[in-house]
């Protein structure tokens, strides 16, 4: 059977596809940053979450019950892209801090400083950038 580019032909799965899915959780990923220290800070004050200082190697920020971001310190990275679905309560929490701090945002990655939100897939949404140049984005839908 030929599969059509893009897309399952009806009913056809191919063997590397499983049948079902399998619970995978991320634990926790290593963040770049120019100082760990200041970046965990930062992410945690906008978040609204806990920062209990440095551990070991990382300066790590617990995300929920599964995600941990680890804050590395490094000479040289590039920028990374970070997206997080939250709910309208959050959304308007953390909105409220990127005001309070004058933290520039945008409306899309290529409109970092708009000082605009968006309104896609029926939520909202902004970008901003972390102190090491890391590109954040929060979003309801």
């Amino acid at each position: 059977m030929k599969v059509p580019h893009g897309g399952l032909a009806s009913g056809y799965r191919p063997p590397y596809l499983p049948h079902s899915r399998m619970p995978i959780d991320l634990d926790h990923t290593i963040v770049p940053a120019r100082d760990k220290e200041i970046s965990a800070r930062f992410f945690a004050r906008i978040f609204g979450l806990g920062y209990r200082g440095p551990s070991s190697h990382f300066a790590e920020v617990q995300v929920n019950d599964t995600l941990t971001l680890d804050f590395e310190t490094a000479a040289d990275f590039e920028s990374h892209h970070y997206a997080f679905k939250i709910g309208e309560a959050e959304f308007d929490a953390i909105f409220a801090r990127i005001q309070e701090d004058k933290v520039p945002y945008g409306s899309g990655p290529f409109s970092l400083e708009d000082m605009k939100i968006n309104r896609r897939r029926g939520g909202r949404g902004f970008y901003f950038r972390d102190p090491s140049g890391h590109v954040l984005e929060v979003l309801t839908a």
